[in-house]
């Protein structure tokens, strides 16, 4: 006799505990959207304005600068670059890159890069820092962040810079950035 009321109860059973979790799921605030940026900017580097070889590489070899792209072997370069709104430089700037880049390939295209790159944008105020690997600077790059300050505390996203053009000692770079802040609990209301 048992039998016979096992299987009923096994289906009444199946469709209360669906319904249960549906119901009871109102009581959770919704999850947070994760917070973004996406945006251009535009690098102005002219060399010996804005950058400058420090140590000049050792020439020859496969390190041989045949491309105006290359540069000798432990070439070390620093720079203080204007980021602007738009490719002309008169636009107006909204940031400042300041970093090095360190040839480390012998074929003078491979180059570490480590930059700080500080904006001041409408909303938001801060430094982002960036570190990585360039296969050949007239190239897109990716480059991871790696911190940040302020309204940039604990961003995560990477940045890609591309050349756009090249007038004489100065080349222009777009700079797209892809920042996500971590999700944050709700703040309790009072």
């Amino acid at each position: 006799m048992a039998s016979a009321y096992a299987l009923p109860i096994l289906i009444l059973t199946l469709a209360i505990i669906p319904f249960e979790r549906t119901c009871g799921s109102h009581h959770h605030r919704p999850l947070p959207r994760h917070k973004s940026l996406h945006l251009s900017l535009f690098r102005h580097e002219t060399i010996n304005k804005t950058g400058y070889v420090i140590v000049r590489g050792v020439e020859g070899g496969a390190g041989r600068t045949t491309a105006e792209s290359r540069t000798p072997f432990g070439t070390i370069f620093v720079f203080e670059d204007p980021l602007t709104a738009k490719a002309n430089r008169s636009s107006k700037q909204l940031g400042t890159a300041e970093g090095t880049s360190i040839t480390s390939g012998l074929d003078g295209l491979s180059i570490i890069s480590v930059a700080k790159l500080t904006l001041r944008l409408k909303n938001h105020k801060g430094s982002i820092s960036i570190v990585g690997g360039t296969n050949d600077n007239m190239k897109r790059s990716d480059h991871p962040v790696v911190g940040g300050t302020r309204d940039f505390l604990f961003v995560q996203g990477y940045v890609t810079s591309s050349p756009l053009h090249q007038k004489g000692s100065t080349v222009v770079y777009k700079i797209r950035l892809h920042l996500y802040w971590p999700p944050y609990p709700p703040r309790r209301r009072p």
